[in-house]
């Protein structure tokens, strides 16, 4: 046995496992874990609360003693952490950071332990680089898939589930690694352009391959009824259930669980949820600004090595001209010359002349008069002292045409409103603005827990979700996009 450093060094993600307060942390990571069967890797800090709960245990359990033990976690490297910007609506929002919570190697491997201590397992993951396109190409065989036996059924669903974990695990590792400091670090040195044109290109190859098929995948999952999906998942929970399994006790509801929570995972990851974006959206725009900062990085580094090459040419050449001096009063003249000591200031302007002539010298003709100012920050040029002026009927009359404009737009907003009821999928084609204005208060609400809010007028309202996860078009002026149907209900005054 060959004694290195991982042997000796401390496992700090173990310490979950027997610290105080580990019947806070177990259940946490068992949370994530289960999650992580289902292909579900990200969790936000309120999805966790409301999960834990859930339980009686947790009853007394604040959202605040949450957070404190994600960030305990996290210090031990059991989860990792990113921050999410696409839901930061205002400066501060930015500035107390929210994130988003994945399980490290270390600790999937541990729960997995633990897990296969109680009679427990999981698959394992690895990738290939066509899997967008086989995951398209699986989704494309749902029509006639009901058609095949049980056995062909479950294939198939394994073959889905596969690829599409490869897929999601080697993004966020790849991510991950690109994003560390030390890759930051590698990509400020002159050895990184030897491949960063190799580096760019495979992203680029992976961001045109989500973009072909994402929309593909989501034109297919948009096209599936509830009633195929429902039938899909209810065969396979049977079959599964079926399976003979040694000293391993299972329910028709635990198999169930895990089943549908895959195929919700796989159409969020394409389709988005309510009042979020879908995670291709976030993998997409991701990589997207990894490709420009490299490209920064590497343009800058190019920049730095030119002008560094230049310098030293000309520093090289002065220094040549002052060793072939013969005497010092030459070096000073030479001096004078290369540092601007006597260098004259030449003064360019739209100068009039008394003659057109090109033969009249220049002290034949009056002299030019240049006002010079000095290039300093704290100079500023002398102004002319003036009374105040009374400008409140200007002010007055623009205050009156701004309340005006603002009754005309509530007014148009609230045409819109049937019986304290706003319906998107009812909508005419409607302007940017009134677009703009009906999508804040959405947003608005649904980030909230009760989704309940508040408009500019102090109106309170409420978010009704569509049946059947209905969607609707969305006219306007300027376009039209798709969304689910929502209506936002005015509370009666």
């Amino acid at each position: 046995m060959k004694i290195n450093e991982k042997l000796i060094k401390p496992l700090t993600e173990t310490k979950y496992l027997n610290v105080d307060n580990t019947d806070r942390y177990r259940p946490i990571i068992r949370l994530f874990y289960l999650e992580y069967e289902k292909l579900r890797y990200w969790m936000y800090p309120e999805e966790v609360f409301e999960e834990l709960h859930k339980e009686e245990y947790f009853k007394d359990y604040t959202e605040e003693q949450c957070r404190q033990d994600l960030e305990v976690l996290k210090n031990w490297g059991n989860l990792s952490a990113i921050q999410d910007t696409k839901r930061v609506n205002s400066i501060e929002e930015f500035k107390n950071k929210k994130y988003r919570y994945q399980l490290t190697d270390y600790s999937v491997e541990i729960e997995r332990m633990v897990m296969r201590l109680e009679n427990l397992s999981i698959e394992g993951a690895s990738l290939e680089p066509t899997l967008l396109e086989k995951i398209r190409m699986s989704l494309s065989e749902i029509p006639g898939i009901l058609d095949e036996d049980d056995e062909h059924l479950h294939g198939w669903w394994e073959s889905l589930n596969s690829d599409f974990k490869r897929l999601n695990q080697n993004y966020q590792d790849y991510m991950r690694d690109l994003n560390s400091m030390k890759a930051e670090e590698m990509m400020k040195t002159k050895a990184f352009l030897m491949f960063k044109d190799h580096l760019i290109e495979y992203l680029r190859s992976f961001v045109k391959s989500l973009q072909l098929n994402a929309t593909n995948i989501e034109q297919l999952l948009s096209k599936l009824s509830k009633e195929q999906i429902q039938m899909i998942l209810e065969r396979l929970t049977e079959y599964e259930f079926s399976i003979p399994r040694i000293d391993v006790e299972v329910t028709k509801e635990q198999l169930w669980d895990k089943i549908h929570g895959r195929w919700r995972s796989i159409e969020n990851w394409f389709l988005g949820t309510a009042g979020a974006g879908s995670e291709a959206g976030k993998v997409f725009d991701t990589t997207n600004e990894i490709i420009r900062r490299i490209t920064r990085y590497a343009t800058r580094i190019s920049e730095q090595n030119h002008s560094g090459a230049n310098r030293r040419e000309e520093y090289a050449k002065i220094a040549r001209l002052f060793w072939d001096c013969k005497t010092i009063e030459e070096a000073h003249r030479l001096s004078a010359v290369v540092f601007g000591i006597e260098k004259p200031l030449h003064l360019k302007g739209d100068i009039k002349r008394d003659t057109e002539s090109i033969n009249s010298g220049v002290y034949e003709e009056p002299p030019a008069m240049f006002t010079v100012v000095p290039r300093v920050r704290t100079y500023r040029e002398k102004s002319e002292r003036k009374g105040i002026i009374d400008r409140t009927k200007e002010k007055e009359q623009m205050r009156r045409e701004n309340l005006k404009k603002l009754k005309r737009q509530q007014e148009l907003l609230d045409s819109y409103v049937k019986g304290n009821r706003l319906e998107f999928a009812t909508l005419p084609e409607i302007e940017p603005y009134v677009r703009d204005t009906f999508l804040m208060w959405l947003s608005k609400a649904l980030e909230r827990k009760e989704q309940k809010a508040k408009t500019e007028d102090g109106r309170t309202y409420y978010i009704e979700k569509p049946q059947h996860d209905q969607r609707c078009l969305l006219k306007c002026s300027d376009g039209t996009f798709e969304m689910p149907a929502y209506t936002i209900v005015f509370h009666e005054e």
